[in-house]
């Protein structure tokens, strides 16, 4: 059994990355989306944004994190999977899944989920590029407006070689509204025999037990449930080991982690990215955490930086009373 930490383009990226591994109850991370286009990437785009290949391709807290590239051109993305694996990539993997218009628009994520012979190249290129020891693995959707052809995909990318696939049980025009269709992910596993890790509305334990029942999976992706609740890695693990009452993170906890998440964002973004960028999280603890409504609310108006770290400062003293 493995917990993958989803790859969420504008919101998990390094610096939540960070934070959520020092939780524990991760194993890997998948990084954001690189986009490849034609050309082989200079490496300071790939260390922009996967700076943990300055540091073993593995998080602050060792866990290791996998470069994701989105693209259609085969020959291009094994170049660059070559450049990513002379780095010291963890592995690769190859995004089949986005669903962002833009990128659709321009043949990439799910879009090609309507080309399953165009699937099969690009994860043939990729694991001819790099060496052998290195995992390719691959995200997909259920499909493109439909998962009639969702066997036909995952069969593709096996052929290809790819060593994991995680399936996202949604196609692109579900979009982000439940449900996921699990049961879906339970018939991909019928025809195919690589490793698959299910992914999709995965907020709770409850939902992770449900989730394996239905998909057939032991292994999960965890995404905006995690980001909501930092604990659920560890809540999960503990349900394995048949721990009946998981510990609850609680709030002075996560406090300390968004206290230490501001100063990761204040150190690596832009000023003008930094107060948006608290807003985001804090916006989604609130599906868990009742303190988290209080705390976006007050933090809600602030544009100023300044303003952020006065609130924590007086948050920590109404803490520590």
């Amino acid at each position: 059994m493995i917990l993958l930490l989803a790859p969420m383009e504008g919101l998990l990226d390094f610096v939540l990355r960070d934070i959520l591994t020092r939780v524990g109850g991760v194993d890997r991370c998948v990084s954001e989306f690189i986009r490849i286009t034609d050309q082989l990437l200079p490496e300071r785009v790939f260390i922009r944004d996967v700076p943990e290949l300055l540091q073993g391709s593995k998080t602050a807290s060792g866990v290791p994190v996998r470069p994701q590239l989105l693209g259609s051109d085969p020959l291009c993305l094994a170049d660059n999977a070559a450049c990513l694996a002379g780095l010291g990539a963890e592995g690769i993997d190859l995004n089949f899944g986005c669903p962002s218009p833009v990128v659709n628009r321009h043949r990439g994520g799910s879009a090609l989920l309507e080309e399953p012979e165009v699937l099969y190249r690009i994860v043939l290129a990729v694991r001819r590029a790099v060496p052998g020891h290195l995992p390719v693995s691959a995200k997909m959707r259920l499909g493109l407006h439909d998962d009639r052809r969702a066997e036909e995909c995952a069969l593709a990318i096996e052929a290809g070689g790819a060593s994991e696939l995680v399936v996202h049980a949604r196609t692109k025009t579900d979009g982000y509204r439940p449900p996921a269709y699990w049961e879906r992910i339970a018939d991909i596993g019928s025809v195919v025999h690589l490793p698959l890790v299910a992914n999709g509305e995965i907020w709770t334990v409850a939902d992770a037990q449900r989730c394996r029942e239905v998909s057939g999976c032991q292994s999960l992706m965890l995404g905006r449930g995690m980001v909501a609740n930092p604990g659920l890695a560890q809540a999960i693990r503990a349900m394995d080991a048949q721990h009946c009452e998981p510990v609850v993170m609680t709030w002075p906890v996560l406090f300390e982690l968004i206290d230490q998440f501001w100063w990761l964002v204040v150190e690596h973004l832009d000023r003008d990215q930094q107060t948006g960028r608290l807003k985001q999280w804090l916006n989604l603890l609130r599906r868990v955490y009742p303190q988290a409504q209080a705390a976006f609310m007050a933090v809600r108006p602030f544009h100023n930086p300044a303003d952020v770290v006065n609130w924590l400062k007086g948050q920590r003293l109404s803490l520590d009373v």
